[in-house]
């Protein structure tokens, strides 16, 4: 038995997320399952570093599988990508790595960014990457927002109402908004998020970049632990899990 890593980049637009859905409904999961079996005649089942939903993408998500029969990685990563075509998922990475590897639990820091298109005129290009706001955004407001949910707290405004975390406490070490002309993004990173954390916060800093709310609001309603206090959640489509790593972090996110 040989436990592959892979490393995985995808469109999410048509898919209803990460995990394996009942039949007939594709998923990330799903199609990279099926690529497997085409080429090694093995099903198995993968383990991801995080199931993101229906219409998140990633650049850098990190799962692992084993198989019966060791393959070479390249060809691993070959084949799997030949079965995919023509799926908007492709294989980055393949390495063979000890049967305790474990691409969820051994994860020590996870990285997303969140895309706006800040400007009148709609996206041509990228149009299911990016959420499109028309109101001007103040950068430096959301950035002061954005300040009030670093650290240890607990995220219960910014849950989903079905998340299954058993605990609402996290530790956000970083979350930080980038203007670059037209362009805004909202980088966030910490171990792990609460399911819809991410775009509940961005939703948040939309309403204080609009300046519909201050940015001491935002330590108000984190501290409320209200779901129903919390800024609109922003669409599935900017949201991009960027990497996952596997080494010590700082609160900071600095290596250890």
């Amino acid at each position: 038995m040989t436990r592959y890593r892979i490393v995985v980049e995808y469109d999410g637009t048509d898919f209803v997320g990460w995990q394996r859905q009942e039949a007939g409904r594709a998923s990330i999961q799903g199609a990279i399952e099926d690529a497997i079996f085409a080429f090694s005649g093995e099903r198995i089942s993968m383990m991801a570093a995080g199931r993101t939903d229906a219409g998140v993408h990633a650049r850098g998500q990190v799962a692992h599988f084993d198989l019966v029969r060791s393959h070479v990685p390249r060809k691993v990563l070959t084949a799997i990508n030949f079965f995919l075509r023509p799926a908007p998922i492709s294989i980055l990475e393949v390495e063979e790595v000890t049967e305790q590897f474990h691409a969820r639990f051994d994860a020590t820091w996870r990285a997303y960014r969140y895309r706006i298109l800040n400007r009148i005129a709609p996206p041509a290009l990228d149009r299911a990457q990016v959420w499109h706001v028309v109101a001007p955004l103040d950068v430096d407001l959301m950035n002061a927002g954005a300040a009030h949910l670093v650290g240890h707290h607990d995220f219960t405004t910014f849950r989903a109402t079905h998340c299954q975390a058993r605990s609402p406490e996290r530790t956000l070490g970083i979350l930080k908004v980038v203007r670059d002309g037209d362009v805004i993004d909202v980088f966030a990173e910490a171990r792990s998020f609460l399911h819809n954390q991410v775009r509940s916060m961005v939703g948040t800093l939309k309403a204080v970049g609009e300046g519909r709310w201050q940015p001491d609001d935002v330590a108000r309603v984190l501290a409320a632990r209200d779901r129903t206090r919390c800024g609109m959640t922003a669409p599935a489509a900017g949201l991009t899990l960027m990497s996952v790593d596997y080494r010590p972090r700082a609160f900071d996110g600095s290596f250890v």
